[in-house]
């Protein structure tokens, strides 16, 4: 399910259009007010949000920050001719950013991206702790951390300590959003919230240093999946 949210009527169809030819496989409604679409997050939450930033009376950021967990996030995709606006929005998580006057260039990468998003929602890392084998959600995974011979990984409900190494699992888990920061940290670029100069803050505060031989190409990496 697909919503999409824009004041502007004529604009609105035009973007329902260009995103259902994309997103052929999903339902897309459309709202032109922010209570509106309000009303409706409230009965039933979507898949996908498409998000006018700048609207009258309740914006897309005023929108994007009374989203809660409790029925679930959408993704969300801002939508704005405001270029400005793209560094602010990131406080609110957004899953791409696309400009009014690039839509038709942007709309097919984001879609494409979205699609494979909620697909790996579904896949698993499985590894073995303590005799036992164990298998966890991709998207529950925070980062993974050296340990000598042995790795450990977090998620927000607690942490695992099995036998491996950074670069094995980076091998395995590179082509899914995991980023190497450091010679002794992956992390789910999923689960970043802040770039700083040498060093990363996750969604759940915990501040991972950045090796400076990793830098360059972690933050591109980053900046492009924040951006786009």
């Amino acid at each position: 399910m697909v919503y999409i949210c824009d004041d502007e009527v004529p604009v609105l169809r035009e973007l329902a259009e260009k995103i259902g030819k994309c997103m052929t496989e999903e339902e897309v409604l459309c709202f032109s007010s922010g209570d509106e679409l309000l009303e409706q997050l409230n009965r039933s939450v979507c898949d996908i949000l498409f998000l006018d930033i700048d609207m009258p009376g309740i914006s897309g950021m005023d929108i994007a920050g009374k989203l809660n967990g409790e029925r679930g996030v959408p993704l969300l995709v801002f939508v704005t001719s405001h270029d400005e606006l793209v560094y602010e929005s990131f406080q609110y998580h957004p899953f791409a950013f696309i400009r009014k006057g690039y839509f038709d260039q942007e709309i097919e990468k984001v879609a494409r991206d979205a699609r494979e998003y909620l697909e790996s929602l579904d896949r698993r890392f499985h590894f073995r702790m303590s005799g036992r084998d164990l298998s966890l959600l991709l998207s529950d995974i925070l980062y993974f951390e050296a340990d000598g011979n042995y790795l450990k990984l977090y998620t927000k409900a607690g942490g695992y300590r099995f036998r491996s190494t950074v670069s094995d699992v980076e091998t395995d888990l590179n082509q899914y959003g995991f980023v190497r920061i450091h010679k002794g940290f992956l992390v789910n670029q999923a689960a970043v919230r802040m770039i700083g100069r040498e060093e990363v803050e996750l969604t759940d505060s915990t501040v991972l240093p950045m090796g400076k031989s990793y830098a360059e190409q972690a933050k591109s990496r980053l900046l492009e999946y924040m951006r786009v």
